[in-house]
């Protein structure tokens, strides 16, 4: 009984949370936050815009479409622009990135690969699943080193 009620509670919490989080428009956003964010759509398209804290810092998560592929970024409230992720092709980025992925992989089935940068630096993340079934990431750096952040 005590695990129904903990289940219930985490669930009615889940579907409050969810509601809470009401979708945002450019026009709801600061106006430095708007600038930079029409300067990176680069002719591409919002999809969605999300607004979180990460390490104590409010920022706007804005996923876009630029022709055909996700690139999403975020953006602090005085719009200083925090991060990118770039959908692109495990050809397209440098040998040793690609080698330490394709090891990671191993027979399991490669997703999505992202460029990813922040703070002056580019990584490349990549999404795959295991033989067995079960989803990761992996980032690395362009040298092939793999990072956590």
């Amino acid at each position: 009984m005590r695990t129904i009620t903990t289940i219930t509670a985490f669930v009615a919490l889940s579907i409050c949370s969810a509601f809470a989080q009401k979708k945002l428009a450019l026009k709801d956003l600061p106006a430095e936050a708007q600038k930079t964010i029409q300067a990176e759509l680069k002719g591409g398209e919002i999809k969605n815009i999300g607004k979180e804290t990460e390490s104590g810092v409010a920022q706007y998560e804005v996923e876009t479409m630029l022709n055909g592929k996700h690139r999403d970024f975020n953006v602090d409230t005085k719009g200083k622009l925090l991060l990118v992720e770039e959908e692109t092709t495990l050809d397209a980025i440098p040998a040793a990135a690609k080698t330490a992925i394709l090891k990671k992989v191993g027979d399991g089935k490669l997703g999505m690969v992202e460029l990813f940068m922040r703070g002056g630096q580019t990584m490349y993340e990549a999404a795959y699943t295991t033989k067995a079934g079960k989803k990761h990431e992996v980032l690395v750096k362009a040298d092939g080193t793999e990072t956590k952040d």
